[in-house]
Order: structure tokens, then sequence, then C-alpha cells
């Protein structure tokens, strides 16, 4: 790994060779890859960047922590669309405003930027098979980007996972276990049987390389605006490995020279479940919360990456934003009807806290905001179907559709006479 020093614990200090099987400090704190931003600086420009035919989170390898000779996993992750969101902005009085829609990687969530850095990962240290607990997203992301790679997958899930993304797992020939329990349950079963039986360990949380995965997405916001820093970059967040990643390609670029300055964060909870804004708006410690949310992505009571997300949120001078399940809903039907974007509960979690943000007079309508959908509406269709509401149901005839459009106040206009 040319431009890889290592990894250092964000509480301690203390320093580990980069290995692949590089889990946690000894004292118990997340690690922090380290890079050698000089000599990135030195061999690579966004010049060089946009010579590079690779439309995929593989064309960042400088900032990425892989052997030169590590083959990309089979899936294409990233390179997902940023839109320009005159629609919506517009809606929210908002002048400029951009979404990035990472529900459009290979199995539906921003999360196969992990689990691809996973696999890679994996091959290095010789390991046939993953292993991870998840609310969902990272669970199907785990056993796709696996299975195109040939290796073996053993999922813990809460019971409470929605069906799409279960028929995923299962799809993709993991073993899935659903513990009748609460995320924590989960991941501590799903850490006992991955120190019993030696599995490679996806776990965000345990695992500092996935955040590096996730970062990718941050890199290819700044390189699809022309390098051009936004104000606030807004998102949801959960057990806080995607804010922290999110943050590390954003130092990561700055660092570098590719950008001079950095943009502010917008991390958004679901009221119900907020441990780690609830944090920020208090100054106190976390605390845990229970998981009282229709999000299932970002329900987590315990965060297990509380550290990494603080500091990004602190450094970044962010702002913490709390919504509603009903918030949440309504920015479901926001980006669908305006955007032609559809984004799960977590998904769009960070556009409903935009909406917030404007509404509370936390964020100027002159401001640059770019919100990332983490995860695509069609793994959770039961509360996409609650956020839209059925359709109507007619008997066969004119009669019958006539009075059904007058029951809901729909008047189409006639078609011109052609004659």
């Amino acid at each position: 790994m040319k431009y890889v020093l290592g990894a250092k614990c964000v509480k301690c200090g203390k320093e580990y060779p980069a290995v692949p099987s590089l889990t946690t400090c000894a004292c118990g704190g997340i690690l922090d890859i380290q890079y050698d931003y000089a000599a990135i600086r030195r061999d690579f420009s966004p010049r060089e960047l946009a010579r590079n035919p690779d439309c995929s989170m593989w064309r960042y390898r400088p900032f990425l922590p892989v052997e030169e000779t590590t083959p990309p996993p089979p899936l294409r992750v990233g390179w997902s669309p940023l839109y320009r969101a005159d629609r919506l902005g517009a809606e929210l009085g908002l002048k400029r405003l951009y979404v990035k829609d990472d529900g459009l990687n290979p199995t539906a969530s921003l999360k196969d930027r992990a689990s691809a850095m996973a696999v890679a990962k994996a091959r290095e240290a010789g390991a046939d098979t993953i292993a991870c607990s998840s609310t969902g997203n990272a669970a199907s992301s785990l056993a796709g980007n696996a299975a195109a790679a040939g290796l073996s997958t053993y999922i813990f899930v809460p019971s409470r996972a929605p069906k799409g993304k279960v028929a995923q797992l299962r799809i993709f020939g993991a073993t899935v276990i659903s513990v009748d329990g609460s995320y924590e349950d989960t991941f501590e079963l799903s850490r006992a049987a991955i120190d019993r039986w030696g599995w490679y360990n996806r776990n965000a949380a345990i695992n500092p390389y996935l955040s590096e995965g996730k970062k990718t997405v941050t890199l290819e916001i700044l390189e699809q605006l022309g390098w051009q820093v936004p104000d606030f970059i807004a998102l949801s967040v959960g057990d806080g490995c995607t804010i922290a990643g999110a943050w590390k390609g954003l130092k990561d670029l700055h660092s570098a020279g590719f950008i001079d300055r950095l943009p502010r964060l917008i991390a958004v909870q679901a009221e119900g479940c907020c441990p780690l804004n609830r944090a920020i708006q208090t100054g106190k410690p976390w605390q845990p919360m229970e998981e009282n949310t229709l999000a299932d992505s970002i329900a987590v009571g315990v965060p297990r990456n509380p550290d990494k997300a603080l500091a990004a949120i602190r450094e970044s001078n962010g702002l913490a934003v709390n919504v509603s399940d009903e918030e949440i809903l309504d920015a479901m039907r926001l980006l669908g009807r305006t955007q032609g974007v559809f984004g799960e509960p977590a998904g769009v979690t960070g556009t409903a806290g935009v909406k917030k943000a404007l509404e509370l007079g936390l964020l100027s309508p002159d401001s640059t905001v770019v919100s990332i959908v983490t995860g695509n509406g069609l793994k959770d269709v039961h509360n996409g179907i609650r956020a839209a509401g059925e359709p109507m149901l007619v008997k066969p005839s004119m009669d019958a559709l006539l009075s059904a459009f007058a029951e809901h106040h729909i008047t189409p206009k006639e078609r011109n006479s052609l004659l």
C-alpha cells in the first residue's frame, strides 16, 4: 500500500501497521487509517484522475488502503449519479441543492462501498468467509459483493429487518441468522460467532477499512462538482460509520490539496433514536436509546462508532437535526414527486433533515447543499406504500373511473379533438 502509513487509535493514539486483519485498538478504541498526503499530492492530481476511465470507487486507489496488486471485486460499486435538484430545491426554498443517489449501487445502498472494501481486504487476508451484523443494508451489500467474489457469508440481522433486504440475503446465498432482539443483541451475537469461528469481520465499528470504502461517496461528490466545495453535505446517521467515512474522505481531499476548504456536515437522525445527535445538542456524553423509528437502517440505539461520528460533526462545525417518522415519509414523497428518486426511509432522512434545518432557520436559503440518499426505496416497499398511499381500485368501466377521479378530486385534461 504505497501511500498508507499505518493505523492510529482515535482514543489513545497508539499506532499499528495496516495489516489486512486489522481490527480495534488494545484499549478498545477504533482505528483510523493514516496516509502520506505529501506523496499523494506529488503523484496524483485532479487532472490525472479525470483521465481515469474507471467509473467506480476504485478510481481513487491512491486514497484507499489496498495493495496495488489486489484486484477490485467483481461488482461495479460507486460513481452513482449526482443530480442538480432544482425542483426539490425550489419547493424547499433552497437556492442550490444536489441529490447523490447512492441507492443505485449494485445491491441498492451506499453500504456497497464498505462491503467492496471488505471483500478486497478479506482476499488480502486469505479469508474465504466474511460475517457481519446489520439492520439490513450492510448485510445485503456484503452478501452480494461476497457472492460475486466467491466468498461465503454469515449474516446476523434483527428480526425486524424488512423482508426486501432479507430476500436479497437469501438470493445471494448467505447464511442468515435472524435474531429475536435489538440491534445491540444482534451485534453481540455476531461478534461472539466471529471470534469463535474466525470469520473475516465486516462490522464497520470493528474493521477500520470499511470507513475507507464509505468515504469514496464524498470523493465522488467533490469530483462530480468539479472540486467546487458545497456549504453542507447532509446524510442520515445510525451507527456513525457512514458520517465518519464521509468526513474522512473530505479531510483526505483537503490534506492532499484537491480542495481548498471543507464543507459542514448535517447529521440527521430519527427523533425516536438519536443518541449521537442528542449528545451534540446537549453537550453531554451519548447515552443508549430505544430503537423507535420506522427507518430501520438507522435504528441504532447503541452506536458502535460514536467517537469518529461525533468528531466528524464537531470538527466540521456541523448541524445535528432530528426528524420525525412523518417527516421522513414526507421526504420520500418529496424526492419521488420532484426528482424521480425513490429512497428508503433511512435513505431520505438526510433530505428530511435539510427541510427541517431550513424550517428551523439553521440553514440559509442561499447555501449550496448536497443530500446523500443512502438506500433505494425498493428495500422497504411497505413504508413506500405507507408514504405514498394505496392505488385507486376501480371496476373496468369509464363510469367507475370517473367516479374514482371525482372521489379523489382528480381532473385530467380532456384531449383536444383531432377532427
